[in-house]
């Protein structure tokens, strides 16, 4: 377990850090070395032991999403899946001490006095500020956090798991329970062995749900099936994956479809999945301006297709999905990149070369 001890913990004036050079379709980063930062009076300062690698993180390098590029932010380290241990206090701060474990989500903090985050709906708080895209990133091993927004990782879970779960596992876990669907229903996830989809045909399966995965590639059809799919249709070698689902799916269609995938393709075929009153939730995050979501109003109005938005987990959807994780009913499926490697985890991981997700290690 990547963890540190928690006697005595020293903080250098200095730590390694994945940066970016150069922004846009061609970015590149390097590992550097970066100031360790002071933790605020409400902050903590915590030593990750592990990141994830989120396909967000590219978006926001490149600056194709609706808000500004990171560096136009003041940004260099995206990244917003971290695990580690508090090094440092602020001076305000009650209730943490040296030595926890503390995970850090996509969320860095919001107000807790507006509707949004009085009604538990805390991520769509207008004063919100975001880890690796106002604030500096996971990628940065050395970084402050909010202590109120900072969420404890119980024993039990390594940071290899923990990472993920800040935001890919959070996030489907807060999608499934925006989706209203119910104990038995058929659940289609589009890019179901992907670093957020392999999370979902868990959680979903935790959850009653009966789950059909669409992928591609031999890879992807095995980690699915291991990990708990019905059925499995591959887009690389399925002519009409619209029928191949319908099929699967009692020959009637699935009663919610996630789209973790950005892809044109995915978007256009979800609504086509469903059956009458069926739900499609959006997840996955094309170029801006690129794909639109929909059907034929005819089709929304007579089948009463709905379609809704899902954004990142929230403080509880991650205690819940951490709890999955604990008690052994979701596990990760991840690829360790020592903290050297980290350029090569994010370009195989914008190839699309990855089954699962990757996690990069500081310690190694």
């Amino acid at each position: 377990m990547a963890e540190v001890s928690t006697a005595a913990i020293s903080v250098p004036k200095r730590g390694v850090a994945g940066v970016v050079t150069e922004y846009g379709p061609d970015f590149k980063l390097a590992v550097e070395e970066v100031d360790v930062p002071e933790p605020g009076p409400d902050d903590l300062l915590i030593c990750l032991n592990t990141t994830g690698v989120c396909y967000s993180d590219i978006h926001c390098i490149i600056g194709d999403l609706t808000f500004p590029r990171i560096d136009l932010l003041g940004v260099r380290s995206p990244g917003h899946e971290g695990a580690g241990v508090v090094v440092k206090i602020g001076t305000n701060v009650q209730g943490w001490k040296v030595g926890d474990r503390a995970g850090v989500k996509p969320i860095r903090s919001v107000c807790f006095n507006c509707g949004y985050c009085w009604n538990m709906a805390e991520t769509a708080c207008p004063s919100a500020t975001y880890t690796g895209i106002t604030q500096p990133g996971t990628y940065q091993r050395y970084m402050t956090n909010p202590a109120i927004y900072t969420t404890r990782i119980p024993d039990g879970v390594d940071d290899f798991s923990a990472a993920p779960i800040m935001c890919a596992g959070s996030t489907m876990y807060q999608c499934i329970v925006d989706s209203g669907l119910k104990w038995g229903n058929i659940l289609v996830i589009l890019g179901a062995g992907g670093g957020v989809g392999h999370l979902g045909v868990q959680i979903g399966k935790a959850l009653g749900y009966r789950i059909i995965g669409v992928d591609a590639g031999e890879s992807k059809r095995s980690l699915c099936m291991s990990l708990g799919c019905e059925a499995f249709a591959d887009i690389t070698q399925t002519k009409d994956i619209v029928a191949e689902v319908l099929k699967a799916s009692d020959g009637i269609g699935a009663h919610g479809v996630i789209v973790t995938a950005g892809s044109k393709a995915a978007y256009e075929s979800a609504p086509k999945m469903l059956r009458v009153g069926g739900t499609v939730i959006c997840v996955g995050l094309p170029p801006a301006g690129t794909v639109v979501v929909g059907a034929d109003p005819n089709e929304i109005v007579l089948r009463r297709i709905a379609i809704k938005g899902s954004f990142v987990g929230s403080m509880l959807s991650t205690e819940r999905c951490l709890e999955l994780v604990q008690r052994g009913l979701v596990k990760p499926n991840y690829e360790v990149f020592p903290v050297k490697s980290l350029p090569d985890a994010v370009n195989k991981l914008k190839n699309g070369q990855v089954a699962g997700r990757c996690v990069v290690d500081f310690n190694a």
